[in-house]
């Protein structure tokens, strides 16, 4: 008995020692927990971004915890069979690489669309990998070293690597299966400029036979469709960790965003100019790259207009099972409200409530 009087009079003291602002702060709270009750669906048409305070309190108490020595391990062997489909991807890609592709007719008549010079690429093949691929690990990484979420650098890393690799396997399937020659087909096929045809008129090649192999893979574009995968999937990223649509109309951060979309765009048509692939071959390499892009990323993150789409759904499920149940939370806050509204009532009734 001595000690539950000892009890009573300290949830006296604790209830009356609390001072306005806690007061405050426990009423939005409640009022948060009533809107998000009566509407299940309240999170998904919340405001974008519309509680700064709350997305930093998440930060500064959770994001420590998330790092590669405490939860590495852990993520990783919970995405191990991704990370082997990965392996096979790249395993089909390069397969899809080394197949022949169907070498279509191509009559003299033909010939009018296709004697464009051969020239060397401006873009060459070893770049694209570094720019679509390792220089959006850098970001990533950069953000890792800020933000201490082991969850964001995974995903947005196995994010990347799924859009690039599904991109390069659909790229290299069409290529194999549609054949189409190259604008500089012509200068492949005969490179001393001295063209020969069958009875049926089609062309009888005596160039280099890789060259000529070569020429058959016009569309779609791989320079432009992994462009696209890679930095697509990075200008997506970028739009969700800088807030764009927070709705206060900072136009820089539009500019962050369609930087990498613009160098992707810029690859596309360098391989125009160089005579390598007609538009309708860039235009679809670029469709297919930003579409496999988006899905990927949607697959890890919320959409970046989300209020949570600055971070990965793996963090904020992560949050939610730290996190003290709901059912005790909203015990607590209407029995502090209850005290606040009523300071005479005796604790007897508080006391039973709580037995």
């Amino acid at each position: 008995m001595g000690n539950w009087q000892f009890s009573s009079w300290s949830l006296r003291s604790l209830f009356n020692s609390r001072n306005s602002a806690e007061t405050s702060q426990n009423a939005s709270s409640k009022k948060q927990d009533i809107s998000t009750e009566t509407n299940p669906f309240y999170h998904l048409y919340s405001p974008l971004v519309n509680d700064k305070k709350a997305e930093s309190r998440m930060r500064n108490g959770q994001l420590g915890t998330h790092t590669m020595r405490s939860h590495g391990f852990m993520v990783a062997k919970t995405h191990m069979h991704d990370w082997l489909i990965l392996i096979l991807l790249a395993i089909l890609m390069i397969v899809l690489n080394c197949i022949h592709p169907f070498y279509r007719y191509v009559g003299k008549d033909m010939m009018t669309d296709l004697k464009y010079p051969l020239q060397d690429n401006t873009v060459p093949i070893w770049s694209v990998p570094v720019y679509a691929i390792l220089f959006p690990l850098a970001i990533f990484l950069a953000f890792y070293f800020r933000r201490r979420d082991v969850y964001d650098l995974h995903h947005a890393t196995l994010g990347i690597l799924f859009s690039v690799l599904i991109t390069g396997v659909i790229t290299d399937a069409i290529k194999d299966a549609v054949g189409r020659p190259r604008p500089d087909f012509f200068w492949r096929c005969f490179p001393d400029g001295k063209d020969f045809y069958d009875q049926l008129g089609n062309v009888i090649c005596h160039g280099d036979s890789k060259v000529v192999r070569e020429g058959h893979k016009s569309f779609p574009s791989g320079h432009t469709s992994w462009s696209f995968s890679g930095l697509g999937f990075l200008s997506l990223y970028l739009c969700g960790k800088v807030r764009v649509f927070d709705r206060k109309g900072h136009i820089a951060k539009l500019c962050v965003v369609f930087l990498p979309l613009l160098v992707a765009s810029l690859v596309g048509i360098s391989r125009v100019d160089d005579y390598w692939h007609h538009w309708q071959d860039v235009f679809a390499g670029g469709l297919i790259g930003m579409t496999v892009a988006t899905f990927c990323y949607l697959q890890f993150f919320a959409p970046p207009y989300h209020a949570e789409g600055w971070g990965p759904y793996a963090f904020f499920r992560a949050l939610e099972e730290s996190r003290p149940t709901i059912v005790e939370t909203n015990m607590l806050s209407e029995e502090i409200e209850e005290l606040d509204n009523n300071p005479d009532l005796g604790l007897n009734d508080l006391e039973i409530g709580i037995r």
